[in-house]
């Protein structure tokens, strides 16, 4: 099997990123401005923002990327860290990309002090709950919102 390597995001990523990040909002039937895109890769590399970014590698080519938060908690003095988004292309899904990203995120965030990772997923994706079932506990929470 191909070697993964999964790693935080340089300014150099940005030209491997962008695919990723344009499938992955394809993947959900949705559009962001060009200014949000933007905006979200500034902070994923300004060290001052909890915002934080990481791409799989195999053979030089970008083929997978996650994005976490570490937010406060009213629940712990540690932080908690949000995974937000998460895509494997889809030639290299079922390799193992998905669950060594989920698994850089944990270490990650444990090495910077959160006490949990959590994260949302559409009931629709069938192959992601799968491998989130054997890697995390599902609560039961159903998410409620309303755009403002």
């Amino acid at each position: 099997m191909t070697q993964i390597e999964i790693r935080q995001v340089s300014a150099d990523d940005y030209a491997a990123w962008l695919p990723l990040w344009q499938a992955y909002l394809s993947f959900y039937k949705t559009e962001l401005p060009e200014a949000v895109t933007q905006s979200s890769w500034q902070r994923m590399l300004d060290p001052n923002e909890p915002t934080h970014a990481a791409l799989a590698w195999t053979d030089g080519k970008a083929v997978g990327m996650v994005h976490f938060i570490y937010h406060r908690s009213n629940w712990a003095i540690e932080n908690s860290c949000y995974l937000q988004d998460l895509l494997v292309a889809p030639q290299t899904r079922g390799t193992g990309v998905g669950r060594k990203l989920i698994e850089f995120v944990y270490a990650t965030a444990k090495a910077d002090g959160c006490n949990k990772v959590h994260w949302l997923t559409h009931e629709t994706n069938a192959t992601a709950i799968q491998l989130y079932e054997r890697i995390a506990e599902r609560p039961g929470f159903i998410q409620f919102r309303k755009a403002i």
